[in-house]
């Protein structure tokens, strides 16, 4: 899957990183259940928020592939930190880097790829999830600027982000092609953020709902020409979910690692239960699955790289990663047997946290009847 030297040197300077710093760390990170901001502040160092981003403003000079290796190694030490850096990355400083002024950049997103500030994506409501067209967050034109109001939920880094790229309806007639993403910092009068969800998994990945109410903004925020909303989501969907996709391959490793590791140890009926073939099955099942995703995911993230239009290809992996996944958390119980129950072991971790991917990107009952669409029916 490794097509060159930057690919490879990403991965072995992130895996590196993940085995001295982060895996050590995992277990006390997620009890604690708190924003990870040593591990934030140590990513920045290393130029991870900035992978996608030109070297001329302000970014790494890497591209999908690069920020999806990144994401996958994340991932395999804790998910909660894949998920942070994820949305710091992708969905909470794409459109202000491509839309937003000179100033903007100075003051937001410069210091973002810095881990100075913490950005986060606003797209879900209370009754549009997949459901774009419901979308009823209003941004009503006012002179110089907008007037925002309405309810965003499961707002990624909400708690603690220092401003918002937030999906807000110009036009309710015109549906989708009224969409238009507006930029609001986290200071400006009438934005409200929820106590912290009390999360399943991704327990240090914090997630709230953003009020906002009679929020006025320059007409400088919207971040994008007026109409243009939903089309410029479409354009970065496809990494969206290649990163998924690769956040589940990043869980999939860890669960395998674990398993073995755990089969080679545990002693049953006079041997170790890594020569037990029911063992063995389960082991080769999540083994296949990790080859396949990965063929299927990077695949994508090379496309997109190579700007070949790939949203087909992505919603696959996204889809195929994300099952294995969760086949992955669920087997790993089963071969930690009694232990897989217990919260000193990382099998339940896993089975937590892959609970997380089925919703990022697009949840499984809206990807399938598109996957069908593009086969033929």
């Amino acid at each position: 899957m490794l097509r060159s030297d930057a690919e490879m040197l990403v991965r072995k300077t992130m895996a590196r990183f993940v085995d001295a710093e982060l895996i050590p760390k995992a277990q006390e990170i997620d009890e604690k259940g708190e924003f990870p901001m040593e591990t934030f502040q140590a990513m920045a160092k290393m130029g991870v928020f900035g992978i996608r981003y030109p070297k001329e403003r302000g970014g790494s000079g890497g591209n999908t592939t690069l920020y999806c290796i990144i994401c996958e190694e994340l991932a395999r030490g804790l998910m909660s930190a894949a998920a942070t850096t994820a949305m710091q990355c992708l969905m909470g400083t794409n459109f202000l880097f491509h839309f937003g002024t000179p100033e903007m950049h100075e003051n937001y997103f410069l210091p973002a790829m810095r881990g100075e500030k913490i950005a986060c994506f606003c797209l879900t409501e209370p009754e549009a999830g997949g459901d774009l067209g419901n979308v009823s967050t209003l941004a009503a034109k006012t002179e110089g600027g907008y007037v925002l109001n309405g309810l965003k939920t499961w707002v990624t880094n909400g708690p603690v982000a220092s401003f918002f790229t937030v999906l807000c309806q110009t036009d309710p007639a015109k549906k989708l092609r009224g969409l238009n993403f507006f930029f609001v910092p986290r200071e400006t009068p009438g934005v409200s953020v929820s106590k912290p969800f009390n999360l399943l998994g991704t327990r240090t990945t914090p997630i709230c709902e953003l009020a906002l109410t009679d929020v006025k903004v320059p007409e400088e925020y919207r971040l994008c020409p007026e109409g243009q909303g939903t089309d410029n989501l479409l354009a970065i969907l496809a990494e969206i979910r290649s990163m998924t996709a690769v956040l589940a391959i990043g869980l999939v490793r860890a669960a395998i690692h674990d398993c073995i590791q755990y089969a080679h140890e545990r002693v049953a009926f006079g041997k170790t239960i890594s020569q037990y073939q029911l063992i063995q099955a389960k082991v080769a099942e999540m083994y296949v699955d990790l080859e396949a995703a990965k063929l299927m995911a990077y695949r994508a993230t090379h496309m997109v790289d190579d700007k070949i239009p790939c949203l087909p290809q992505a919603t696959m992996a996204k889809y195929f990663a994300t099952e294995a996944a969760c086949k992955a958390g669920d087997y790993a119980t089963r071969i930690f047997g009694a232990y897989g129950y217990s919260m000193e072991y990382t099998a339940q971790r896993y089975y937590r946290d892959n609970r997380f991917l089925l919703y990022g990107g697009g949840t499984h009952e809206v990807l399938l009847p598109n996957i069908a669409r593009w086969a033929g029916l």
